[in-house]
């Protein structure tokens, strides 16, 4: 879980909250690098899910909103199979620590090709019938798709180059 506010980013480990600059409290502003939650008053612990903090992430991947939308098997057929744009597919899994890098790869290719490529992101635990439908085993997993077709696939964490060349091979072809 992430609580992102104007001057901070906080991600919760279940023993530790972590952030690198400041957390406002109604009465004062102190830098912290690292704290227990159990050493704030409950005045600090509420005003970090106050109407200070802007957003409360629920997100098992713990990153900002994403420009890669999520993709269901109920959307699947009319986000990637009926799209004229060609379309990059991420299959992940929550528990996946390389899904997390991965997704933040994507999450740049997906703005630096708006308009061009269409992005998402699909939970292989939750959409088990169309991760089994492209033989997915292990995530993470990268397919981009072309009028209907699988046209690349990509398994493992890869540099960001090796993403952007399938995607340049999809696009030209």
């Amino acid at each position: 879980m992430a609580i992102s506010s104007s001057s901070s980013s906080i991600c919760f480990n279940p023993t530790r909250f972590h952030t690198a600059r400041h957390i406002s409290s109604p009465s004062r502003l102190f830098p912290v690098t690292s704290f227990s939650p159990r050493s704030l008053r409950f005045s600090d612990r509420r005003s970090l899910l106050s109407s200070s903090a802007s957003r409360l992430c629920l997100s098992p991947l713990c990153v900002r909103d994403s420009r890669a939308a999520e993709v269901t098997q109920r959307s699947w057929e009319d986000s990637v199979l009926k799209s004229e744009t060609p379309v990059l597919v991420e299959f992940y899994t929550s528990w996946c620590g390389p899904c997390r890098m991965v997704h933040r790869i994507i999450d740049e290719i997906a703005g630096d090709y708006a308009g061009k490529l269409n992005c998402y992101l699909l939970n292989a635990d939750n959409d088990l019938p169309v991760a089994e439908e492209y033989e997915i085993k292990a995530v993470p997993v990268v397919l981009l798709f072309k009028n209907g077709e699988k046209r690349e696939s990509i398994m493992g964490t890869m540099p960001k180059e090796f993403y952007i060349s399938a995607i340049e091979r999809v696009l030209n072809s």
